[in-house]
């Protein structure tokens, strides 16, 4: 067995296992768990719940599918630390509908005004939740739905006022010398002072950490309302001195964690690698030393970044689930997840196609239909690719995306399938929920094209003619292409025909290009003219190119 306090267990374990998740779950196995399994992940609300935030969901999803796939009934959970203090205002929040704002958008002074308070303490911003912890844990939950990924969301706040943690909560106090003794070890401020819990303060409503006396026989703490730091700015506590429950308040996140533990029984819990180094060894000695209690089997994963850059909020580099779906399709976004997470990486939406492509080779590899496939590759597509898609359907079509986006161009979708089956991307005797789903993927490929701006993002004026000047030496050449395509000639030697024809009619080449380009897109450029002209309808090519319509 690998040390239990080393949290990369996928290095530290000899596993032979294609799939890293078969590796997790060997571990959970190995401990001989009761049911329901618990696979665990959280986040404190604050800022936007973006795409990076769907670590640990998606990788807990997986674990917690290689265990059901063994037998295992399993609850995968995800908590809301919304108890938590806002400590600063976020440049940027998300509506319910995806759309990120800038503070000036919402009700910024419901924020402002509450700094210091639980997420949940403080009203929705939006106006649309019971608080602002609640619009975020809504997003959360809405990112886990749009990826099929069942997860019971819990709040951390209604867990404090139900009793929920009021056990451990105790536990803590009564060893509270302890307790800070171990802290000690692993914060520098922790002093003789420090108590092990943060009440809320019942005159202002803030969390503070300035408490005066502990009984735990009336099930109650003494507190100062004192300031609070937070980062470079301090927020000023009101200074009433008062008595509370338990239940108004929190532990100390170093506390609650392994509280969490405990309270839901969690088997494995990944977490990023901020965690790895601090959090983590703190909270599987206080789970051991504290709550008697063995912590869950960890897994560290890398982050992640976004075009190149890490997520911000702030900086405006972020993207939510909600907006990925829109040009990636759920079996992609899990297919990205589902790679080795010891491994930093970018996610690209500049190179999305190339994501794609990977997928679509492994389910290729998959249903046998890739001859030069390693036997590594095969093995992976084989243990893998079950988990990523909702049913193993052989019949399934995969246009190329790079192609999907050249389709997008126009909106005709009648004209859409019509070139799709020209080309050989739909077969005669493809079932119709096939073709819905492989032409679906050009939606989403037009909108990669709209948002990258790159070569695919040119509209195919197909119902009028664009107003195009043209002399008589350009129109004797576009008449002279359109008999050469009428002739029959593939898209490549379109291309190469309107190099020719140019220098026959002594037309600058550029100019003859961009005269065509604005034929079709009613743009100075394009996409590879004569290609795509090659894939298009004959008779609507001809006619454009004569100036019919």
């Amino acid at each position: 067995m690998p040390d239990e306090t080393d949290p990369y267990v996928l290095d530290s374990v000899d596993s032979r296992r294609v799939f890293w998740a078969d590796t997790v779950a060997d571990l959970i196995e190995a401990r001989e768990p009761t049911e329901p399994i618990v696979i665990k992940g959280g986040i404190s609300p604050s800022g936007v719940p973006h795409f990076g935030n769907m670590n640990e969901i998606v990788r807990g999803y997986f674990v917690a599918e290689v265990l059901r796939e063994r037998g295992y009934t399993v609850r995968q959970v995800f908590t809301s630390d919304d108890r938590d203090p806002l400590r600063k205002l976020p440049r940027k929040l998300a509506a319910l509908d995806g759309e990120i704002v800038d503070l000036g958008a919402v009700d910024a002074g419901a924020l402002g005004r509450n700094l210091g308070k639980p997420y949940t303490d403080i009203p929705d911003p939006f106006g649309c939740c019971d608080s602002y912890g609640a619009h975020f844990a809504s997003l959360v939950e809405q990112s886990a739905a749009a990826l099929d990924i069942p997860v019971e969301m819990i709040s951390n706040t209604e867990q404090y006022e139900d009793g929920a943690f009021e056990a451990a909560t105790r536990t803590v106090l009564e060893r509270a010398d302890e307790a800070r003794e171990l802290l000690a070890a692993y914060q520098d401020k922790v002093d003789a002072e420090y108590v092990p819990f943060n009440p809320i303060c019942e005159n202002c409503g803030q969390i503070t950490e300035t408490v005066t006396d502990v009984d735990l026989e009336a099930g109650t703490v003494s507190y100062r309302c004192t300031d609070m730091e937070a980062g470079d700015q301090v927020i000023e506590g009101c200074g009433h001195e008062g008595t509370t429950s338990l239940r108004n308040g929190k532990l100390p996140w170093r506390f609650e964690w392994p509280a969490q533990w405990q309270l839901l029984g969690v088997d494995h819990e990944p977490f990023g690698k901020d965690h790895a180094e601090g959090s983590w060894p703190s909270g599987a000695e206080i789970s051991r030393a504290i709550f008697d209690h063995q912590p869950p089997v960890p897994m560290v994963y890398e982050w992640f970044t976004l075009d190149g850059a890490p997520f911000s909020s702030s900086a405006g580099n972020v993207i939510l689930v909600s907006e990925v779906l829109e040009f990636l399709e759920v079996p992609v976004v899990k297919y990205f997840f589902s790679k080795d997470p010891r491994k930093a990486r970018d996610f690209s939406i500049e190179h999305a196609d190339q994501l794609v492509a990977e997928f679509d080779r492994l389910e290729a590899i998959y249903f046998d239909e890739i001859e030069d496939a390693s036997e590594d590759e095969r093995k992976r597509a084989e243990r893998v690719y079950p988990f990523l898609v909702d049913s193993i359907r052989p019949e399934r079509i995969r246009i190329p995306f790079s192609f999907a986006a050249v389709l997008g161009m126009t909106e005709d979708e009648a004209l859409r399938e019509e070139i799709a089956r020209r080309e050989g991307h739909i077969p005669d005797d493809a079932p119709e929920w096939a073709i819905e789903a492989a032409l679906d993927r050009v939606e989403r490929a037009r909108e990669w094209a709209r948002r990258t701006d790159n070569a695919f993002n040119y509209d195919l004026k197909r119902a009028s003619m664009p107003t195009v000047e043209i002399d008589e030496p350009t129109a004797a050449a576009l008449d002279d292409l359109a008999d050469f395509i009428e002739a029959g000639a593939s898209p490549e030697e379109i291309q190469g025909e309107i190099y020719e024809t140019a220098r026959r009619h002594d037309i600058d080449v550029g100019d003859f290009f961009a005269t065509g380009y604005r034929l079709f897109f009613d743009q100075p450029e394009g996409p590879k003219l004569g290609t795509f002209l090659g894939k298009l309808d004959e008779p609507f090519v001809l006619a454009r190119l004569r100036r019919e319509r």
